[in-house]
């Protein structure tokens, strides 16, 4: 059976689920003000939030950090208190979203007993919350790339996590190099939901769950081992057996 690991709550942690200028967010003056340290990570929030649906909205190259105080209903000295600039303020945004993302995938995977269903629920997690969140999926997919350099690493690092889940796949024939099929495999999922946000599509991404799984399995298991153990109860094949993925908590 299908689990769906999306709760309220996990859309709520992603950047940009929320908007920055919600009543219920807001600091109220007085002598009952908040702590210092709570205010400044509720301005640090909200402004993650309006810099996700600013950037999502403009695109990183046209968006300010006026335009996201405004969203965020922050002023820019508190931004310049709390962000060294516009970059900064991109690259922590895609770090908390990103770790929320790769946890909920770990949890998805490690609550299954064997590799192939782990990868299903992994990548079924991931899509939901995306899909969940277009703001950040546009963000975090397809404005990483104008951010130039330190969001290309950004990039590679998320990806390089999501490689984790591979750590231990059934070895190949004729002496074709593990990691090569893997990073070919990683490269294959990530361009897959690139086309999908981009396209305006970004909802939709729980639709490619059942290719995805079978383009993940069957290159270590073959097609149809690959189908059959996806569409069926598996043993304990030690091809199928769960490995928890390493490196995945933030």
């Amino acid at each position: 059976m299908e689990r769906n690991y999306l709760r309220s709550a996990d859309v709520v942690l992603l950047p940009g689920a929320r908007t920055g200028r919600d009543p219920a967010r807001s600091i109220k003056p007085g002598p009952r003000r908040l702590p210092a340290g709570v205010v400044a990570a509720t301005q640090r929030e909200r402004l993650l939030d309006g810099l996700v649906q600013t950037v999502a909205e403009r695109g990183y190259r046209h968006a300010t950090v006026s335009d996201i105080c405004r969203a965020a209903g922050v002023t820019r000295p508190v931004f310049y208190e709390l962000f060294s600039g516009k970059e900064d303020a991109f690259l922590a945004a895609h770090r908390y979203g990103t770790g929320v993302v790769i946890r909920r995938m770990a949890a998805a995977f490690a609550a299954e007993s064997d590799w192939c269903h782990g990868i299903r629920q992994a990548l079924g997690a991931m899509l939901q919350l995306l899909a969940g969140t277009p703001a950040f999926a546009t963000m975090a997919v397809i404005e990483v790339e104008a951010v130039g350099p330190a969001g290309r690493r950004e990039r590679d690092q998320l990806l390089k996590k999501f490689r984790a889940f591979f750590a231990e796949v059934p070895q190949l024939p004729c002496g074709v190099a593990v990691q090569e099929i893997v990073d070919a495999v990683v490269g294959g999922v990530h361009s897959a939901i690139y086309r999908r946000v981009d396209s305006g599509r970004t909802e939709q991404l729980p639709d490619l769950l059942p290719g995805l799984s079978l383009f993940c399995l069957a290159p270590f298991l073959g097609p149809a081992e690959a189908a059959a153990r996806l569409g069926s109860g598996i043993g304990e094949d030690p091809s199928c057996t769960r490995i928890d993925p390493a490196n995945t908590r933030q």
